[in-house]
């Protein structure tokens, strides 16, 4: 289960446990509160890896309890390989912005993590893809580099948070770049891999 940008009403105020009760991992997209996040790991008894959003940086002092942070790692959980990359455009002074530049370059230190890894299965991002499911402004708009990286590696899966479904002009959850399925995790997504 994927989740990202709100905390899921739906889930924190009506929990009801048979619902989420094959859930394996639960993977957070940024720009959720921590306490959100610990809530989910304890009540759905399944491991949670996060990335930061562009709003995380309480993170930074109250981190998510229970938790791990794979923002510039790759994991792998059952034998799928994860990337996780946080963080927008950098907009303003935020601790979790970078320039398209600055991205790049956390994208090439990965290089020889993905390479030792025979490739990736799933990249979680904050940002989206540059023309795929962004916005128009520099706080939305998403990296080229994350581009790159799906034409160059072919992941299964790119999925994202950031672009709020509700801002009506991302209206589409999911889209396909270059063979690899874009899933904007906006509330939650509950995605049965493949």
């Amino acid at each position: 289960m994927f989740v990202a940008d709100t905390e899921s009403t739906y889930i924190w105020d009506y929990f009801q446990p048979e619902k989420f009760k094959d859930v394996d991992l639960i993977i957070s997209c940024g720009d959720v509160k921590a306490e959100y996040l610990s809530f989910l790991v304890t009540m759905i008894k399944a491991p949670l890896f996060y990335i930061p959003g562009n709003h995380d940086d309480k993170y930074l002092k109250n981190p998510p309890e229970g938790c791990e942070c794979i923002d510039d790692r790759m994991v792998v959980f059952k034998g799928i390989r994860i990337l996780g990359l946080g963080g927008s455009q950098r907009y303003n002074l935020g601790h979790f912005q970078y320039t398209e530049k600055q991205m790049k370059r956390r994208v090439k230190r990965l290089k020889f993590k993905i390479w030792l890894n025979k490739g990736v299965d799933i990249v979680v991002a904050h940002a989206p893809l540059l023309g795929v499911g962004d916005g128009e402004d520099l706080c939305h708009r998403g990296f080229a580099c994350f581009n790159e990286l799906i034409k160059k590696y072919k992941p299964k899966y790119f999925i994202h948070g950031h672009q709020h479904l509700s801002y009506g002009y991302q209206p589409e959850r999911i889209k396909k770049y270059e063979g690899t399925m874009v899933i904007n995790a906006y509330d939650h997504y509950i995605l049965d891999y493949k």
